[in-house]
């Protein structure tokens, strides 16, 4: 559990200290807001479909349970959507949950960070990780984004989104567009000349530590000390509920070995950092948001170790 508990930290403290540097960069000004709402866009629109594009159309999947995998995944988003739509007049009618914040609860409680779990995957699977991450992302993204646009339409847009706005949502949704454009070059066979993958990989390594920073740099910390239910749902039924519920479908599937690893990683790691900048795009809660992946990187330091010890 020592070698675990070093793994975990390598990919976890880097987020902490990258989300301080975001919020002392803003509390002394160097980076003004309007700035800040630029490398916002920056990231939201090339960065992080970059890193999404690469990742998926280089994998290898080959030899690997995906479709086990990957349905395990979805049937636990599936189960936690309809959970937190279902409780959402009693969050709203008992807590004052407004539906800005219940938007954030659902993206801090489905999505997760790819990124941390790429690192973690990594040194723990190696090269097999890798391949058994990408089924995760092409299992989880698409619908996560397509879930989250929807739930932001609805919620925070003030009423129910007709058939045009969905539908120009979701073809302007970066991550969806990279999501599909990597599964197409790996079905091509990745055809694009050596520079152009590298240039992108470049770029997607940027979309980490930027995006972090916009994190740390909305980040009121004065709220973390009255945390309210909103925060605390988005923090553990992220951290603890999706994890188990990944782990029980995987074994009633029959999922083992390095997949369940997987499976379980991938939903033990906080939320994805683009959560908050799809809340900041699209009228979500994204000083909610912003707190819940800070509470969460925080709280996944120990909820990590505990979900590989109880559910792998």
């Amino acid at each position: 559990m020592q070698t675990t508990m070093q793994m975990i930290l390598d990919a976890l403290l880097p987020v902490i200290l990258i989300t301080a540097l975001g919020l002392g960069l803003a509390r002394i000004n160097l980076v003004t807001g309007e700035q800040w709402r630029g490398i916002e866009r920056l990231a939201y629109f090339i960065l992080f479909p970059a890193i999404i594009v690469e990742t998926v159309a280089r994998a290898d999947f080959s030899e690997i349970p995906a479709l086990g995998l990957g349905a395990a995944l979805i049937g636990a988003i599936l189960i936690v959507t309809v959970a937190l739509l279902a409780v959402q007049p009693l969050l709203a009618a008992r807590f004052k949950v407004s539906g800005p914040a219940f938007t954030s609860i659902y993206q801090g409680v489905a999505r997760w960070n790819s990124f941390i779990a790429l690192a973690l995957i990594g040194e723990m699977i190696g090269a097999t990780g890798l391949a058994l991450l990408a089924v995760a992302m092409i299992a989880m993204i698409p619908m996560l984004n397509v879930l989250s646009v929807l739930i932001l339409s609805r919620y925070a847009g003030g009423s129910a989104p007709t058939l045009k706005r969905i539908g120009l949502d979701l073809v302007r949704n970066p991550f969806i567009v990279s999501t599909l454009l990597g599964l197409a070059l790996n079905l091509l066979g990745n055809p694009l000349p050596a520079p152009v993958m590298d240039s992108v990989h470049q770029i997607g390594l940027a979309s980490l530590p930027i995006g972090i920073l916009c994190v740390g740099a909305s980040l009121d910390l004065s709220a973390l000390r009255r945390p309210g239910a909103a925060l605390l749902i988005g923090t553990f039924a992220r951290l603890l509920v999706m994890p188990a519920l990944v782990a029980g479908l995987c074994h009633l599937i029959g999922v083992t070995g390095d997949a369940l690893l997987a499976g379980v990683i991938a939903t033990a790691v906080p939320s994805a950092s683009a959560s908050y900048l799809l809340a900041a795009q699209m009228g979500g809660d994204h000083r909610l948001m912003a707190e819940i992946l800070t509470v969460q990187t925080v709280v996944a330091i120990l909820t990590i170790p505990l979900c590989l010890a109880v559910l792998v």
